[in-house]
């Protein structure tokens, strides 16, 4: 017996749930220097819209922190994932 492909919806949710574990797994380190991430949204397309927290969201190294690290880790972990959008 066959199972029915799954919906767009779900697709994005299971994507959703695979990005917020990797986020897991970094929030530690954001937290040891004040800081934390929310995952805003995924989008089926591959784009990650993340918001920094606390010493983060002011740090004049966040986009280094986005894109040399979290972004890296979140395309090298799912490699649906496209880009990460800083919100």
């Amino acid at each position: 017996m066959e199972t029915a492909p799954s919906s767009p919806a779900t697709q994005t949710q299971d994507l959703k749930a695979r990005v917020q574990q990797v986020l897991n797994t970094i929030r530690p380190a954001l937290q040891m220097d004040g800081g934390d991430c929310d995952l805003v949204d995924v989008t089926a397309d591959g784009i990650v819209h993340l918001k920094l927290r606390g010493a983060c969201g002011s740090c004049p190294s966040s986009t280094m922190t986005l894109k040399m690290g979290i972004e890296k880790r979140l395309k090298s972990s799912i490699p649906e994932i496209k880009s990460l959008i800083a919100v």
